[in-house]
C-alpha cells in the first residue's frame, strides 16, 4: 500500500474517534498524535495513532483495525470464536455460527464487531453484524462479514 498523504487530525475529528470508540467499543485510547493516512492504491481510511495503524473508517464510522483491538482490548461488541474457527478467520472468511462460543448480547445487525479467539484471548478480525448478537450462536449460517483481517493488506502495513 502506497501512502499518497498524511495529515494530522484537527481536535474535533480526534473528539470524534475517541467518543465513538468509547461508547461503541468502551475503549478509551491514550495517545498524543492522530495521523489520517490516505493510499494510492487502496480504499482504507486510517488513522495512525501515535504512529501505528490503530483506527480505520467503514462507511465514515471510525472502528478499530485489529492492531487497535488488540492494543486498547474492546469490552463491547465482541465475538468469541473456537480454536477451529481460527485459520478460517485469520484468512479472511465470514464468521460462521458453529465456529461462534459468545457473541455480546448488545451487538445489533449491522452493527461492526471484533472477532475475538478464546485459547488466547488475541482478536483476529473486524467484521459486520449480519443478525443480533443473541442470535449468533448456533448450527449453521454465516453470523458477520469479514471486513479487515490478520494478514491483509491493512494489517501488513507499517509507517
Amino acid at each position: 500500500m502506497e501512502v499518497k498523504s498524511r495529515h494530522h487530525l484537527r481536535s474535533d475529528e480526534v473528539d470524534t474517534i475517541t467518543t465513538a470508540l468509547s461508547e461503541n467499543l468502551g475503549v478509551e485510547l491514550d495517545a498524543d498524535s492522530y495521523e489520517k493516512v490516505e493510499f494510492d492504491d487502496s480504499d482504507w481510511d486510517v488513522v495512525l495513532v501515535d504512529g501505528d495503524p490503530l483506527v480505520l473508517y467503514l462507511n465514515g464510522e471510525p472502528f478499530l483495525t485489529v492492531q487497535g483491538a488488540n492494543q486498547y482490548p474492546p469490552e463491547k461488541h465482541v465475538v468469541t470464536v473456537d480454536a477451529g474457527a481460527v485459520s478460517f478467520v485469520s484468512d479472511g472468511a465470514d464468521i460462521m455460527r458453529p465456529g461462534i462460543t459468545e457473541a455480546d448480547d448488545d451487538i445489533s445487525e449491522g452493527d461492526l464487531v471484533v472477532i475475538n479467539e478464546e485459547s488466547h484471548g488475541k482478536f483476529l478480525a473486524v467484521g459486520r453484524a449480519q443478525t443480533d448478537g443473541d442470535d449468533m450462536v448456533g448450527d449453521s449460517g454465516k453470523v458477520v462479514k469479514s471486513l479487515h483481517h490478520v494478514g491483509d493488506d491493512l494489517f501488513e502495513f507499517s509507517v
